[in-house]
């Protein structure tokens, strides 16, 4: 069975694609057999970074059945390693239905080879989070700014969320007592996994088993990219433990990637670094990552654990739209409190905010002003 190995990251320009890119190219060095798969859906750009051409055959072309899954598994030219395009061009890709999702998980899942590497769309959508959750050692890619920590941070929160309720049923004591908290915001905000698990083991013993059996399998590993300086790579430390007290989650380290412009003249040039320039800084850290992933011993989730099953509607939109403002604002206060973020840093972030907020403003009164005008000229708007 193949190895799946998706790649996210809480906010979009980490570096995400790049490391997607060059570790399914560094694992084929190897001689280990890679489908590196584009699941940025509303937004494939992988095809750029490997310098591959997709044609029609995408993952749009197969979602409107014009073409079979195996033949939109296409070669590169790099040794051992096959791609899977995705489709920007196809309307409401990033909004697949419940049964395209599944179809797509089967796929993916019968796929002859040793790793599948899933690149995946910055943010916390409910696809992303279970395209995450198909292997419990995805890869999330974080950066030493403050934002990027921040919705790393958040993408994990999310992610055991979605954990927790796929195990807790609708129709569950553990999922009612759930179900209560969400009406309380404050609770909402205050809720700690390792607090509600003591009180889930009272209302649903079995199910409550259940969760912390997957979360002792739960283990992500993070990736800290743009590193400038030795100091930055203290941030992951500090996520680490973030993850470890408010979520009850063990996640591992996997690597650092120091900034490096080199990145910018491969991608212009369509090569992938480990290609351009292998002995470089950045192209170094990626066969380190590789190495470590390959003498990693393989997880799975329990054969139960099924998220095929698992409804994109298990909640209104009003009440996941509260959730997730309630959730983030809960992860401000778990790194401010965990001092991964502090209090100068969060300010910075609040005044770097407030100063774009206000350009947009700028802008909308302009774009306004010039629409009023052309109106007085007669034009149509």
């Amino acid at each position: 069975m193949a190895q799946i190995i998706p790649i996210a990251s809480g906010k979009g320009g980490v570096g995400k694609s790049l490391l997607s890119a060059n570790l399914a190219i560094a694992l084929g060095q190897q001689g280990k057999k890679v489908v590196l798969v584009d699941l940025d859906l509303g937004a494939s750009n992988l095809h750029l970074v490997i310098g591959q051409h997709p044609g029609v055959a995408s993952l749009g072309s197969w979602f409107t059945d014009k073409i079979d899954f195996k033949d939109i598994i296409q070669p590169t030219d790099y040794d051992n390693v096959s791609f899977i395009a995705g489709d920007s061009q196809i309307p409401d890709l990033t909004s697949l239905k419940h049964v395209q999702k599944v179809k797509l998980i089967r796929n993916l899942k019968n796929i002859n080879t040793d790793y599948v590497i899933l690149d995946l769309g910055a943010g916390t959508h409910q696809f992303i989070l279970d395209m995450f959750l198909l292997s419990p050692q995805g890869i999330i890619v974080s950066a030493p700014a403050v934002t990027a920590t921040l919705n790393g941070y958040l993408f994990l929160k999310n992610a055991t969320f979605r954990l927790l309720y796929t195990t807790f049923k609708r129709g569950t004591p553990g999922r009612a007592y759930i179900d209560g908290l969400k009406k309380n915001a404050k609770s909402m905000q205050k809720l700690y996994i390792p607090q509600l698990v003591k009180e889930l083991e009272i209302q649903d013993p079995e199910a409550t088993k259940l969760f912390k059996a997957r979360m002792e399998q739960f283990r992500p590993r993070l990736v800290m990219n743009m590193i400038e300086d030795p100091k930055d790579a203290e941030r992951a430390q500090r996520i680490k433990k973030s993850c470890n007290q408010y979520l009850g989650l063990e996640i591992e380290y996997l690597g650092l990637m120091y900034r490096d412009m080199l990145q910018d003249k491969a991608l212009a040039s369509q090569l992938p670094v480990v290609v351009y320039k292998p002995q470089s800084v950045l192209g170094q850290a990626v066969y380190r990552i590789a190495d470590k992933v390959i003498a990693t011993p393989p997880r799975n989730f329990d054969a139960a654990f099924n998220l095929e099953g698992a409804s994109d509607n298990f909640q209104n939109a009003d009440e996941e739209a509260n959730e997730d403002y309630n959730i983030k604002l809960a992860g401000i206060e778990d790194l401010v409190a965990g001092g991964t973020l502090s209090i100068s840093e969060l300010a910075e972030m609040v005044k770097t905010l407030n100063y774009e907020l206000t350009q947009v403003r700028k802008e909308n009164q302009l774009l306004k002003s010039k629409l009023i005008k052309a109106a007085g000229q007669g034009f149509k708007i």
